[in-house]
């Protein structure tokens, strides 16, 4: 009986372990690999998006690269987690270059995800080569509040108890509002709409109440890498408050579209995969 109580215990411990380990081990993000290049490419949609948002992307850069598309846990109808945090997303991510052993991969990020490559990019310094912030601030608060102050536990009920029971159909509605303001393109607008009525609501509560409380303005004088910052073409009326947001970055390189809004990779996508590709070379 001893002996079987002893076995149990290192089958249980066994077993323990090998969970710890798989829920560590395993990303929550799905990841779509497209090209193969030596060079790897790491691609972050933004708030709701798919990574199908970079398709584009991954085309222009084609078999001179590796680019892997991220969808993180709950957007666009990608299994969410219980507990969804980007700062965790981040850290994740980093897991997963050291895992699949990738040699300095470059960067992408969209919106949320142009905030998670300022994380990545700062926190890991000698992880990446290169930094590709699209239509995304250190702090998008300070934009329109210059007193905004980052709190440690952000009060996001009102916003909870107006999304968390929202039907699909209210949710569509809403996103018809909504995105239009978001892009000029109407070739994909619908597809961005599906994407927000497909997120998980505690997921989209939860990553915008994060989001909106985030300030990077000081921690990006970690990054020392080259970076990359496409910005649609009205934040030229805000240019000196977001070149103050920017100061601490001083390896970084600000560039505007020419028209289009927040979705500058349907908007004014010639001039977006310019950038990049000039970039890039």
């Amino acid at each position: 009986m001893k002996k079987l109580f002893v076995l149990f215990l290192i089958f249980a411990l066994a077993a323990l372990c090998l969970n710890v380990f798989a829920q560590t081990a395993q990303p929550g993000f799905q990841v779509k690999t497209v090209g193969k290049g030596k060079q790897a490419v790491i691609l972050i949609p933004g708030f709701t998006c798919s990574g199908d948002v970079f398709d584009g992307t991954a085309a222009a850069l084609g078999n001179q690269y590796t680019s892997y598309i991220l969808t993180m846990p709950g957007y666009a109808g990608a299994p969410a987690e219980a507990a969804p945090n980007i700062d965790n997303w981040a850290n994740e991510v980093a897991a997963f270059v050291r895992k699949n052993k990738l040699d300095h991969p470059v960067l992408i990020g969209h919106s949320l995800g142009g905030g998670m490559v300022m994380t990545l990019a700062a926190r890991y310094p000698d992880l990446f080569s290169k930094a590709i912030i699209v239509d995304a601030l250190p702090c998008l608060g300070a934009l329109m509040n210059p007193d905004f102050k980052q709190v440690e536990n952000p009060d996001c009920t009102a916003f909870a108890n107006r999304f968390m029971t929202l039907s699909d159909s209210a949710m569509y509605k809403m996103q018809q509002l909504t995105i239009p303001r978001l892009t000029i393109d109407t070739i994909h607008r619908e597809q961005i709409i599906r994407w927000g009525v497909k997120t998980d609501r505690k997921t989209y509560v939860d990553t915008y109440c994060q989001f909106s409380n985030l300030d990077q303005r000081a921690t990006i004088s970690a990054i020392k890498i080259p970076t990359l910052v496409l910005l649609e073409s009205s934040f030229i009326n805000f240019k000196p408050a977001i070149e103050e947001q920017y100061k601490n970055l001083t390896t970084a390189t600000l560039k505007y579209a020419s028209k289009g809004l927040h979705f500058i990779m349907y908007d004014d996508t010639e001039w977006y995969l310019n950038q990049i590709t000039q970039f890039l070379n």
